[in-house]
């Protein structure tokens, strides 16, 4: 008669753990679910260059040749290209 007693306990703990459970695999494959269905490779977003105008390309290619770097060669392409749309010759800055 004493195992009786406890038969209500142990009935709603085995629900208990039955019901985690049921959650659990239904979780897992909700999860599954959302996977991709097909794992095909594609190919890799490429970034569509922008027209770089003649002035920007001559800039470029004068700051190489003197081997500016950082803040001198942002400084001189800039000049440079206000400069050659302007008309105007190419400004002589020196690196610092």
């Amino acid at each position: 008669m004493k195992a009786l007693k406890y038969l209500p306990a142990l009935a709603a703990s085995a629900m208990l753990i039955a019901s985690s459970g049921a959650m659990a695999a239904n979780y897992g494959s909700k999860a599954q679910s959302n996977a991709p269905a097909a794992t095909t490779k594609s190919a890799p977003a490429t970034k569509t260059a922008k027209a770089r105008s003649p002035e920007s390309i001559q800039c470029s290619q004068e700051a190489d040749a003197k081997g500016l770097h950082g803040k001198d060669r942002v400084k001189f392409r800039s000049a440079c290209k206000t400069a050659l749309r302007a008309h105007k010759p190419i400004p002589d800055v020196h690196k610092s």
